[in-house]
């Protein structure tokens, strides 16, 4: 029968061993998924919406020229599903005001440059220039060089609120000439102004846009005692005001074999813009642009092909979606999918390529965290183990090994009661052959352990006596080359020194 020592048995083996530690699994993903959660929060934020499906245009004139461009691109974005609603007005000025008043539902108009005031430019941009608008001077008389020649005179200069007459009015006050003074400025345009001018109820009439067509001032042209006014100061006018340009009708531009003019006429012109809100979606903002281009671009007596749209500025800024197309063109999706099924993929993007950016490399930490932390189930247990086993080289009293040997068995409780992946099996049973090993050290008498290690000591130096002895043994029996040499009677060097 075997004496009691005292203890109580070993703690029963019931670790549990998995294919894999969800939980561990699911800690080591968790931060992870919170920042993708966050990515993807952010990205639906700032995501812009799906684009419209009606948009609203503020085009001038029915019958005009821009009101007949506005149809145009309404069919045009009709191929890509887009509805455009078309809504008349009275020029520049009223599709301003429309486009300035978030109430009146309009999206993009256009505004002739030099009309808008200073502030209205406030939340409104420009998605580039699309046409000349040249202003033509008819009048009777003599040949006039300077508008300040036209002091005192009838004048027709527009009806009111067209860009037409806001032009007029800012040359003619850069040359003195202001509303209320001797001259007489007559709210006339278009037909009315020509016809006024033929029938000498004028004396000169400015006209532009509808009214300024070739036709039109080249009927006016060969009309007698009227002449065309030639800006011989156009130069100084596109510098005074930036938003003009300066054009030359050509030599014969109204008739090749009379040659009609028979010299180039100097002209000054703004652009019209297409102006639109800042709150524009940028798919529209192409669409827009590629009708500007279709309708737009093509070639006519003071322009040329390709000419517009541009991305001229003046009144109000370039957007950067326009700027953006009018350097690079359309996106990739754009030009190798329908619209709309490029806006869906574009704004899918939006979200799939913050969440790549950041799982690909989070994923690559996970087995490092899921390693982690099942080890560190492993390795927390060391440094109680190192502390027992210090303790265990100290003399200790009964009670006090018995004490030791209480908190090796709650080690060894805990450690066999882990859950542990099969992965990392191996190291499960090596902390335990670890603690087996301290509770061999604690269980050994302290004498025993002593003896035991001097034991080692005097083994190993023995060894190293016995090999030192030998070695010391062995010098003197080993003869030198020079004592067997003198037993029989040579010397090293005799053979060199005998004679052949």
């Amino acid at each position: 029968m075997k004496p009691a020592t005292g203890r109580k048995s070993p703690p029963r083996l019931v670790a549990r061993f998995v294919a894999i530690s969800w939980r561990d699994l699911a800690v080591s993903f968790g931060p992870i998924l919170l920042i993708a959660a966050v990515a993807i929060w952010v990205a639906v934020r700032l995501i812009q919406p799906a684009p419209p499906s009606t948009l609203t245009i503020s085009a001038g004139p029915e019958g005009s020229t821009f009101w007949n461009a506005a149809q145009k691109y309404k069919e045009i974005l009709a191929r890509n599903r887009i509805t455009l609603n078309v809504l008349p007005s009275e020029g520049s000025l009223q599709n301003l005001k429309r486009l300035s008043d978030p109430k009146s539902n309009v999206d993009v108009g256009f505004v002739q440059d030099g009309v808008a005031p200073g502030s209205a430019s406030d939340g409104l941009m420009s998605l580039g220039s699309v046409a000349y608008v040249p202003l033509a001077i008819f009048y009777h008389g003599p040949t006039v060089t300077r508008l300040s020649e036209f002091k005192g005179e009838r004048l027709a200069v527009g009806a009111e609120g067209s860009g037409t007459r806001e032009l007029a009015l800012a040359l003619l006050k850069a040359n003195g000439i202001v509303p209320g003074g001797a001259t007489k400025l007559l709210p006339l345009s278009g037909d009315d102004a020509a016809d006024a001018l033929v029938s000498g109820k004028v004396d000169a009439a400015f006209l532009a846009g509808d009214s300024a067509q070739p036709a039109v001032m080249g009927k006016l042209y060969r009309t007698p005692n009227v002449q065309f006014y030639d800006f011989s100061q156009a130069d100084a006018y596109t510098r005074r005001f930036p938003y003009l340009t300066e054009l030359m009708m050509p030599m014969g531009a109204f008739d090749l074999g009379k040659n009609l003019p028979s010299a180039p006429i100097h002209m000054v012109a703004p652009t019209v813009e297409l102006v639109a809100r800042d709150s524009l979606h940028p798919a529209l903002s192409d669409l827009l642009i590629e009708a500007a281009r279709e309708v737009h671009g093509k070639a006519n007596i003071l322009q040329r092909a390709g000419e517009f749209p541009a991305p001229l500025a003046h009144d109000f800024p370039i957007s950067d979606d326009a700027a953006r197309y009018y350097k690079s063109g359309k996106s990739f999706l754009y030009r190798i999918l329908p619209f709309w099924l490029a806006s869906l993929a574009d704004r899918l993007l939006v979200v799939v390529v913050p969440l790549i950016v950041l799982l690909v490399p989070a994923l690559r930490l996970v087995p490092s965290l899921y390693a982690w932390r099942v080890k560190s189930r492993i390795y927390r247990w060391y440094g109680a183990l190192i502390a027992i086993e210090r303790s265990a080289l100290s003399d200790h009293s009964p009670a006090e090994r018995a004490s030791l040997l209480e908190r090796l068995d709650a080690i060894e409780e805990s450690v066999n009661g882990l859950k542990m992946p099969l992965a990392y099996a191996d190291q499960f049973y090596v902390l335990r052959e670890h603690i087996g090993f301290v509770r061999q050290r604690l269980t050994q008498p302290r004498e025993a352990q002593r003896d035991g290690a001097g034991d080692e000591a005097q083994g190993a130096d023995s060894g190293r006596g016995e090999t030192g002895e030998a070695g010391a043994s062995s010098t003197p029996s080993e003869p030198s080359a020079a004592n067997e040499a003198a037993e029989i009677g040579e010397t090293p060097n005799d053979d060199a020194a005998k004679p052949y």
